[in-house]
């Protein structure tokens, strides 16, 4: 079993996957995008470069989860993060760790190990937008 990090009323948005199995509690997110943020290329700018990551071959994604009960707020759940991918690399050191189509049904399934889900997206699946 996997135990939740941090302080019991603290949320926790990302947690690491490398080495952890999660035999339980596993949830799929769905989203249709998501945020990074870089230092500003032109050094006038006072706020950071916001990058827009879609993915290419679907308007949705998941993104692997565990969650728990909560005392203070009921059920709780985080994203799971992972060394970035290709299209990450160039914007942030870290990823959440997005699951291909084939693989949502099985990452519910804790009888599936989660390392054998966890992977990298292959070069080109995500589309980059600057959006800020």
């Amino acid at each position: 079993r996997w135990s939740w990090p941090g302080p019991n009323k603290r949320p926790v948005y990302n947690f690491r996957s490398e080495g952890r199995e999660f035999g339980s509690n596993r949830c799929l997110i769905v989203a249709d995008g998501f945020y990074e943020f870089t230092d500003p290329k032109d050094p006038k700018k006072k706020r950071k470069d916001k990058w827009l990551f879609t993915k290419r071959d679907g308007p949705i994604f998941c993104i692997a989860g565990i969650w728990r009960k909560t005392d203070d707020v009921g059920e709780a759940f985080t994203m799971l993060t992972m060394e970035p991918g290709p299209d990450i690399t160039p914007y942030h050191d870290r990823q959440i760790v997005i699951l291909e189509r084939h693989a949502w049904a099985d990452w519910l399934d804790p009888a599936i190990p989660a390392q054998s889900l966890i992977k990298r997206l292959p070069q080109g699946s995500l589309r980059v937008d600057q959006v800020g």
